[in-house]
């Protein structure tokens, strides 16, 4: 064999390995998944919340999440609710001000983005003669269901610092893309989020609907101003063994793009993100996880490690298929690590893992024609994780338009 015959096939013995590992351990962790506790609030209101809503020309959908913050189920003089009108050139902060809330105009054309912002809120937000037990954050373009305070007072009543809510579509059957987001956030709500809550381990911050101990914001501060600042947040908490907490009843419907040149957009600044936060803290967590033995540190090191699961699935597909449908293996000499009967395993079960999430979440039957877009969707991930590859020192913030504008009762 020539020298780079035995570097290719070394380095396709390494891929198998890695692939197969990883897959195996997200697999072995998403069983968790099918099982769920059915927990009630028992705990009267007893902490106070800032609720903050980052904003950014939002004019076309602030008003409805506004009027459902406002009737939200806990007592109206435990809360009070935030508007960053961030850079705002439109009437969004008039529109705050008309539902006699708070609107806290920010104009800084240098810092832009929502991790800036938030840094800048909660500057403001310790000023205040009053004081909050817990800020929670929402986007504007949300809905929330009306139990979402209640569930986060009983998680903080019981110990929990940082709590992440269940984040679902606002308007999933509005187009194909819609749809796909909303079938990858079933799956990740059940096989990812409930899970590792199972099993004790650390949840994910999702970019909304977080809800976090202002005496541990204050502690550690925000100093989350990357493009995925609820990564960054996530990482800072897992690293000093604060584990976020998950909240399956709260419910934040979030609005998704309807076109795949806008989504596309969208999830290129999520994975350079993504790419930058794994620069920055995949080491120092992995580190930490062997030495001190800690399972919940070595899986954030994982998530920072695999930008999204759909990296996995794919490199598991091009596995069956180069050992499985091709003579690839045979033509160039490459060794076959592990034998085909594993990779037809593994990715039957994770292909079967979206459906299964979707019937346990027993979402509408005209939600499974989501599964015909989905494969598609889920290719479009590669061309987008492979540009944020070589652009993640991109730190410029985009906005993502939202125009949607429905009220909590039609999607609830």
């Amino acid at each position: 064999m020539t020298m780079l015959a035995i570097l290719l096939d070394d380095l396709f013995i390494i891929l198998q390995v890695i692939t197969g590992a990883i897959s195996t351990y997200q697999i072995t962790i998403g069983l968790a998944g099918f099982f769920r506790k059915h927990e009630r609030c028992v705990h009267a209101p007893e902490k106070s919340f800032a609720v903050i809503v980052a904003a950014h020309n939002e004019e076309l959908v602030i008003a409805p999440l506004l009027e459902n913050l406002k009737r939200l189920d806990y007592p109206k003089e435990m809360f009070d609710i935030f508007v960053i009108c961030d850079n705002c050139t439109d009437r969004t902060a008039d529109i705050v001000r008309a539902h006699d809330l708070y609107a806290m105009e920010r104009f800084n054309s240098e810092k832009r983005g929502k991790g800036h912002a938030l840094e800048w809120m909660f500057e403001q937000l310790w000023k205040r003669k009053r004081q909050y037990d817990a800020v929670v954050i929402f986007d504007a373009d949300n809905l929330v269901s009306r139990n979402f305070l209640r569930e986060m007072n009983e998680k903080l009543v019981g110990g929990s610092k940082v709590v992440q809510a269940y984040l679902d579509t606002k308007n999933p059957y509005d187009s194909w893309v819609t749809i796909s987001y909303a079938v990858t956030y079933w799956f990740m709500n059940r096989m990812w989020q409930l899970a590792r809550y199972n099993l004790k381990m650390a949840n994910s911050l999702g970019g909304t609907g977080i809800c976090v101990d202002t005496d541990l914001l204050k502690e550690m501060g925000w100093n989350a101003t990357s493009l995925t600042e609820d990564v960054e947040f996530t990482a800072r908490c897992v690293e000093r063994e604060i584990y976020p907490s998950w909240a399956h009843n709260a419910i934040v419907y979030d609005e998704k793009p309807l076109t795949l040149a806008s989504s596309m957009k969208q999830r290129l600044r999520w994975m350079q993100g993504h790419f930058y936060c794994a620069r920055h803290y995949f080491w120092p967590l992995l580190f930490k996880s062997v030495r001190t033995r800690n399972l919940s540190q070595f899986d954030a090191a994982l998530y920072l490690f695999q930008p999204m699961r759909l990296l996995i699935v794919a490199m598991t597909t091009l596995m069956l298929y180069l050992q499985v449908a091709t003579p690839l293996y045979d033509q160039l000499g490459l060794t076959k690590t592990l034998p085909n009967w594993f990779w037809w395993a593994i990715n039957i079960a994770l292909y079967a893992q979206t459906p299964l999430a979707m019937i346990i979440e027993r979402t509408p039957l005209k939600a499974y024609l989501g599964l015909l877009a989905y494969p598609v969707f889920l290719l479009t991930w590669i061309p987008v994780t492979v540009v944020a590859f070589f652009t993640s020192n991109n730190t410029e913030w985009s906005h993502t338009s939202h125009t949607r504008s429905m009220r909590i009762e039609d999607v609830s």
